[in-house]
């Protein structure tokens, strides 16, 4: 069959709505740029003007144009050996959006893709086009999803107030100041309008999405939300990380074994949590310097811009300042943490790290006869808010930057122990932290809760165990662990549990 008509039977065949979300999701705004002299930049306008045009005269013929030209370039690509190219992200994030939606032509080439994700030197797990979806796309999908046709109008009246938005932008003008947004798909044209009118002009990322939220908040709520939703919900999922879908992120689990009984248990309990909570899992037994390099090294590839969060388990020994790697080496714990946050393929995005040794000798001593003998160790086993907002400083939108962003920032550092105190272990089930972390995290899968909430959770439960050193002393202390937190979003277990054999590799 002529390909120009395959592409026309494709595309009836799609509904509006779906035309919307597709457009939405290919014209991905965090995208990569091209390369240093290529000339095919959209600009600001040209992205924006389809989504315009069909809000403006109910006609999806501009997105059809635009998808039928995706297509197109696709059909004509040649994928070359080595060299990522912008094209390539697109390719796979257009066939990722067309599978979600499930709208996948049926003469798209899947040889390219599976070819271009050899390029990206992925692994079968990590060739699950759900990986290739932007988790931030997602969230802003089901805020779409969550607000009534009369609700988008309002916000689009609210934009338009604001002259500091909308100054220069010919797109806002051929749109003009009322909508009728019933018509099936306009609710999602102009919603994704606005969306990525807020992306491209710096108002908004897929962390700092405060304007956004003002916007809806100034709608009515009984006639803006879906049954079931309210403006309080709608913004609440805006203040949680993007980890929709899976994976959940990558995980890198370091684990030094001189020494510390116990280490291959923890290895297998931290690669069970991460299995559960949908993470993609590198291991490395006993590291050494040379190791760590080859890891980050490793995170800077292409391939991790994909993902939605990175967890790293360091289990090893230290002190105050260091942790002990397996040549005998040390490595400052300071320079770990911040060298691996500042990996550019996960800015924007939480980074967890648990750093499971000892900070020092100290111990939280228990005297008394009653405590001997006792211990884990041994394998027992808006008031006024108006009033006070009236009395605040009044920042304004132009004192307000997000383009500039601390390297530390979106990271949690949770540590087993306190400063200069011992981290205890069992005898043969390793460090006591790691396994109470691990079922607590596992018993809340699919419960809504949030990593601090489990981690505040974990000091507690930690801090109730009696525990023993291995000395001849056989003193019973107990142990206190904390973090430190510069995330600027909630970051909340998925609410799925994925089972071992739950892998899905796309082409096959």
């Amino acid at each position: 069959m002529d390909e120009v008509i395959q592409v026309t039977q494709w595309l009836s065949s799609i509904t509006p709505r779906k035309k919307a979300k597709l457009f939405f999701f290919t014209t991905h705004a965090d995208a990569p740029t091209p390369t240093v002299g290529s000339n095919d930049v959209d600009t600001h306008e040209e992205t924006q003007l389809p989504l315009a045009t069909t809000v403006a005269l109910h006609n999806f013929k501009n997105i059809d144009e635009f998808l039928k030209k995706k297509v197109n370039t696709f059909s004509c690509y040649n994928v070359i050996e080595n060299e990522i190219t912008k094209t390539d992200y697109e390719y796979l994030r257009f066939y990722s959006a067309c599978k979600y939606l499930d709208v996948v032509p049926p003469f798209l080439d899947l040889e390219k893709i599976s070819a271009i994700q050899n390029k990206f030197e992925m692994t079968d797990e990590e060739r699950d086009y759900r990986l290739l979806l932007d988790s931030a796309d997602l969230v802003l999908e089901k805020v779409c999803d969550s607000l009534k046709p009369a609700g988008v109008p309002q916000m689009w009246t609210a934009l338009r107030k604001d002259r500091n938005l909308i100054r220069g932008v010919k797109t806002i003008e051929i749109i003009g100041f009322f909508v009728d947004p019933n018509p099936t798909g306009i609710k999602e044209c102009l919603i994704f309008f606005i969306v990525r009118h807020l992306q491209m002009i710096k108002k908004i990322s897929r962390v700092n999405t405060n304007r956004l939220e003002r916007l809806i908040a100034q709608c009515d709520e009984s006639s803006a939300c879906e049954e079931g939703r309210t403006i309080d919900f709608i913004i609440d999922s805006l203040r949680c990380y993007p980890t929709e879908l899976y994976p959940f992120g990558s995980c890198l689990i370091l684990c030094v074994f001189e020494d510390r009984d116990g280490a291959m248990q923890e290895i297998e309990k931290t690669m069970e949590i991460s299995r559960h909570l949908g993470m993609i899992t590198h291991t490395e037994k006993n590291p050494t310097k040379e190791t760590i390099e080859l890891v980050k090294k490793e995170l800077m590839k292409p391939k991790y811009q994909f993902y939605s969060s990175f967890t790293c388990w360091f289990m090893s020994h230290g002190d105050s300042n260091s942790m002990l790697l397996a040549d005998g080496e040390t490595m400052e714990r300071e320079w770990f943490l911040t060298s691996f946050p500042d990996i550019s393929t996960f800015q924007l995005k939480p980074k967890v790290f648990f750093m499971v040794s000892r900070l020092g000798a100290n111990k939280f001593r228990l005297e008394g006869a009653k405590f001997k003998c006792q211990s884990a160790t041994c394998d027992y086993y808006d008031i006024g808010s108006a009033l006070i907002r009236n009395r605040m400083l009044d920042i304004t939108d132009s004192v307000r930057d997000i383009s500039y962003v601390q390297p530390m920032m979106d990271t949690l550092v949770a540590y087993s122990t306190i400063p200069d105190h011992l981290s205890g272990r069992a005898n043969t089930h390793g460090s006591i932290y790691v396994d109470r972390a691990c079922v607590l995290m596992s018993e809340n899968i699919s419960r809504g809760r949030s990593l601090t909430e489990i981690l505040e959770h974990l000091s507690q439960d930690l801090h109730e165990i009696l525990q023993e050193t291995m000395d001849e002393d056989r003193i019973v202390y107990k142990q206190a662990c904390h973090y430190d937190s510069f995330f600027r979003k909630t970051l909340k277990l998925p609410y799925t549990r994925h089972p071992k054999e739950d892998v899905h590799s796309a082409p096959q």
